[in-house]
């Protein structure tokens, strides 16, 4: 993304913008050189610059850059304002448009072919406003997983994303990779070696799964609203996280004293009690615990105790 990409300019704006700034005054000449284009396209581009407030002309044939502070802050409420009243349009036409049994009547719609399906999981995704619960398994659209690109800008504004891999999802080093990506980048990562049931969940408030999961077709799916069954895929999908194992940091990363401390905190000891066992204090306990709860993925102490049996660290 360049800067100005999201107030809907292009990169030819974006550049005579920046070398201007630069350069404070300069002419179309000037502009040309320094960009690497011709006179009569800078000139051409100098123009949509100045109709969006972004550049004054000083002079017969010298422009200069407007303050960024004032001129881009300017076109970021302006951006806001018209994407607001874009979304009332949106909503005033969802309104008016005739409504199928398919289409928002029932709890269940039928998501039929490729480009439906791929649809859907998209709208899933970027409606989601707070998390995103995913079992990442076959059947999978063309036969292979995919990287699951939108999932990095959704992490990147804020989203939640929890993961449930089944094998057949990290079966190649670009499927590692990208795994690894998304959890650098916040996503909770789990894996699952057998009985992985797809399905991705937006909110608690929207599901796609198979229509089947003894005869899977990846081009039918299901999206369900909210009602009884959509309780019981949320349901489904944390019984397959609770029994999946965390991908955290490597054994490796594991010192004999956070063994120890391990050991002593599943033995059901306090706290204080460890701390005095070890020599340390009890801030050192409880902020080393933290630590380890975040590598285990754990959400309690004694989970923690049972993923860290499980990996091998006890």
């Amino acid at each position: 993304m360049f800067l100005l990409e999201p107030v809907g300019l292009g990169r030819a704006e974006n550049d005579v913008y920046l070398a201007l700034l630069d350069a404070h005054r300069a002419t179309v000449d000037e502009l040309a050189a320094r960009v690497g284009g011709s006179g009569p396209a800078v000139l051409a581009t100098l123009a949509r610059l100045s109709a969006t407030g972004l550049v004054n002309r000083v002079g017969p044939a010298e422009y200069m850059a407007v303050s960024p502070e004032v001129s881009v802050a300017a076109l970021v409420r302006r951006r806001k304002s018209d994407l607001a009243r874009l979304q009332e349009r949106i909503d005033d036409l969802a309104r008016l448009r005739p409504r199928g049994p398919a289409d928002g009547g029932g709890c269940v719609e039928l998501l039929d072919g490729d480009d439906a399906v791929l649809t859907g999981i998209s709208r899933l995704q970027f409606a989601a406003k707070s998390e995103v619960l995913v079992v990442d398994a076959p059947p999978y659209l063309g036969g292979a997983c995919s990287p699951n690109i939108a999932e990095l800008a959704q992490l990147a504004s804020g989203i939640r994303y929890r993961v449930v891999y089944a094998p057949e999802a990290l079966a190649t080093a670009e499927d590692a990779d990208h795994m690894r990506r998304c959890a650098e980048a916040g996503e909770q990562a789990r894996v699952l070696a057998d009985g992985a049931m797809k399905m991705a969940i937006a909110d608690r408030s929207m599901a796609i799964l198979p229509c089947s999961y003894s005869h899977p077709d990846p081009s039918r799916r299901w999206l369900v609203r909210p009602s009884a069954l959509l309780d019981a895929v949320v349901a489904c999908f944390e019984s397959q996280w609770a029994r999946a194992v965390p991908i955290s940091a490597p054994a490796a990363e594991v010192s004999d004293r956070d063994r120890e401390l391990l050991a002593l905190l599943s033995s059901g000891m306090k706290d204080r009690t460890i701390a005095r066992a070890m020599g340390i204090t009890d801030r050192t306990v409880g902020r080393r615990v933290t630590e380890l709860m975040r590598l285990l993925g754990a959400e309690t102490r004694f989970q923690a105790g049972v993923l860290a049996a499980r990996r091998g660290w006890l």
